[in-house]
């Protein structure tokens, strides 16, 4: 993936329009966003942790923004963020997005998995589920979408797809997303993908599992082709094998699946402490038979988990977000995204995970500035 110079953060948010009455606004919505940006880049997780930073910055602030009537209250930030069209929200992310990272190298795996922020939801009501599209090699989220309310995965993903520009990437999703037509707005973007086969697809599974028992019955009479990765990490060893097959007509309706090449098992045997677990999984794919390559695009897909959703908890704190009102949670959550992809995108690399890097950002105006592409 190639990151193109840096865009001015002003510049990024233009087209979202500012919710509020014009008569009544008191800080520009640009200058809003800019000290929200500043604030969780340095270590702010909520609304009033944002407006306690920015004024504590203020002077700092000034060099870059009017703020001619300073820092706004915690709550005025939360009733924006609330407020603005979250699809204008996304759509500025998009944009930027393709401004700093303008391709994708061929052959790069785009994981898209969604992840809910437990207690962004109101008493009996339904929390946030985002879907993110995040390229692995990258380490950096290219878009997101949210489900509707009582919806899945299901309608976020052909949404999300429709956005992106994927020519000639790896598209992997976990079974919730495999469905054919989620499999054609693949194929319709220029990618090819691997989608997980489990219980939401019984037939095409039942297929594929009575064809790997004959197969194990009798290895050596059956075409394949095959690949074995070991990895030894932190007291844990995993030995991951890939074995690819071309016999579409063993499975159930085929034809169902646009430009299907092939389909896969993957066997990780993990042994942490002693004691050795196995898990097997089956995969559907419009990519030619080849283990090697299969082997890593599945690899690579479980990333998200740690590279994102991980971060997402750990780093930003997005389970323990309270903004239920409104649209504040799904903005916040995107502007979260915003500042990792900031921090991965980072020109001068510093010791140190994703939260040494906000501590740094914290402390060090000339860093922060750096991060921000003001210097």
């Amino acid at each position: 993936m190639k990151a193109e110079n840096s865009v001015r953060l002003v510049d990024v948010w233009v087209g979202v329009r500012d919710p509020r009455q014009a008569k009544k606004v008191e800080h520009p919505l640009v200058e809003l966003l800019v000290v929200a940006v500043c604030a969780v880049l340095s270590g702010a997780d909520t609304f009033v942790a944002v407006e306690v930073w920015g004024k504590e910055k203020l002077d700092w602030l000034r060099k870059y923004l009017k703020l001619e009537s300073g820092i706004p209250c915690h709550d005025t930030f939360g009733r924006v963020f609330a407020a603005i069209d979250p699809d204008e929200f996304g759509a500025a992310f998009l944009r930027w997005v393709g401004q700093v990272v303008p391709t994708l190298t061929n052959g790069e795996v785009v994981a898209i998995d969604g992840k809910t922020s437990r207690r962004s939801g109101k008493v009996g009501g339904t929390p946030l589920h985002l879907v993110s599209a995040f390229a692995a090699q990258a380490g950096l989220v290219l878009g997101q979408r949210a489900t509707a309310a009582k919806s899945n995965e299901k309608t976020a993903i052909p949404e999300l797809l429709a956005t992106l520009a994927l020519e000639g990437c790896i598209v992997t999703i976990d079974a919730m997303g495999t469905q054919p037509n989620i499999a054609q707005a693949i194929r319709d973007r220029g990618a090819d993908y691997v989608l997980a086969v489990k219980d939401n697809q019984p037939t095409l599974a039942a297929s594929i599992e009575d064809f790997v028992s004959a197969f194990e019955a009798a290895p050596g009479k059956t075409p394949h082709q095959f690949h074995e990765v070991v990895e030894k990490d932190h007291g844990r060893l995993e030995v991951r094998r890939c074995h690819v097959f071309g016999q579409l007509d063993c499975l159930h309706a085929p034809e169902r699946w646009p430009d299907l090449k092939s389909f896969a098992m993957v066997t990780s045997e993990r042994t942490i402490k002693g004691q050795t677990s196995v898990d097997r999984r089956f995969y559907v794919s419009s990519l030619l038979p080849d283990a090697q390559r299969m082997n890593d695009a599945v690899r690579r897909h479980w990333r998200v988990e740690n590279s994102l959703h991980w971060c997402m908890d750990v780093v930003f704190g997005d389970d323990q977000m309270r903004a239920r009102t409104d649209h504040a949670a799904q903005n916040f959550a995107v502007l979260r995204q915003f500042v990792l992809n900031l921090l991965r995108l980072a020109p001068v690399k510093r010791k140190g995970g994703l939260k040494v890097q906000r501590l740094i950002a914290a402390t060090s105006d000339a860093f922060r500035a750096e991060l921000l592409g003001l210097v």
